[in-house]
């Protein structure tokens, strides 16, 4: 996550003195933690291109299927899925880039690295140093153990460690019938949400894996999904009108399941805030360079 990092002068001590543990991984890095930091290894576009295929894949079968199969299938996608990657990124290989960058997943790769990039500027640019993103610090390069393969990376910076994403913690606090800070959570996202639209930011990817849990804050993980482009902010909203219910789009459903109360009022705030006039309303007027909303509308 790019954000105003710290300069050290050597690497924090826990990243050295131990094993790193694999915390996560997302379409582009993989995730390793200490107590306190984590660190990313960059996926390479072959491999990014053979999750792309295998989600694909996926997709179709689980339309095929019923939706009480289909919908966990890819919620929780299997472990095996690793050693299918590796199958699938031998084929990739075998077939010259160039080919594969006139098919379809060519085409998903390209978004998804342009998005990628032009997040990651966004965040450095406008999130530095605000309680929206985790702190980030950066030390001459480094060597450190982390499970499992290449069992070795190289680092030059590490951000601070969330203590879990906003999802598993609303599942948590639900199985422990603590729906009174399932709200209160839910409400703080929606905070950070609009706190990064006064800043002329706008997250088109903002599933709830994606946001963490850091003290009392919510906090955005990774960028690869920003934007201050209105057009494709307005494109994203109109699109989420016309879905289902906000908090089964979130993955929410089975959360709030015997809470229908809560998901009405979460979904009313929702349509209230995440629309076209609630996004104008935050958005800053007058900043060079970025996409505002239309004058008068």
């Amino acid at each position: 996550m790019s954000s105003q990092s710290h300069v050290l002068l050597h690497a924090p001590v826990e990243l050295t003195r131990g094993t790193l543990r694999r915390l996560g991984e997302g379409a582009g890095k993989v995730i390793y933690a200490s107590e306190h930091w984590v660190v990313k290894r960059e996926r390479s576009a072959a491999d990014i291109l053979a999750l792309i295929v295998i989600w694909k894949v996926l997709s179709r079968v689980a339309r095929a299927l019923p939706a009480r199969l289909g919908e966990p299938l890819l919620r929780h996608p299997s472990r095996w899925i690793g050693l299918l990657r590796v199958v699938v990124r031998a084929f990739v290989l075998v077939i010259p880039r160039s080919l594969w960058m006139m098919t379809h997943a060519g085409e998903m790769w390209r978004v998804y690295h342009a998005r990628d990039v032009r997040g990651e500027r966004l965040a450095q640019t406008h999130l530095a140093g605000t309680p929206l993103v985790p702190e980030r610090v950066t030390f001459p390069p480094v060597r450190v153990r982390v499970g499992g393969w290449p069992g070795w990376l190289t680092v030059s910076e590490a951000v601070e460690r969330v203590e879990d994403t906003l999802y598993h913690r609303l599942v948590e606090l639900a199985a422990q019938n603590r729906y009174e800070q399932v709200e209160t959570w839910l409400e703080r996202f929606l905070a950070l949400r609009q706190a990064g639209w006064q800043r002329g930011l706008f997250s088109v990817d903002a599933h709830l894996k994606n946001f963490g849990v850091a003290g009392d804050r919510v906090v955005l993980l990774d960028p690869g999904g920003l934007t201050d482009h209105w057009p494709e902010i307005e494109q994203r909203l109109s699109s989420q009108a016309g879905s289902r219910l906000p908090h089964e789009q979130l993955g929410l459903g089975p959360v709030l399941l015997a809470r229908q109360d809560i998901a009405e009022r979460f979904n009313a705030r929702w349509r209230e805030i995440v629309s076209h006039a609630g996004v104008r309303r935050q958005w800053p007027g007058g900043i060079a360079g970025r996409h505002e909303p239309p004058a008068g509308e």
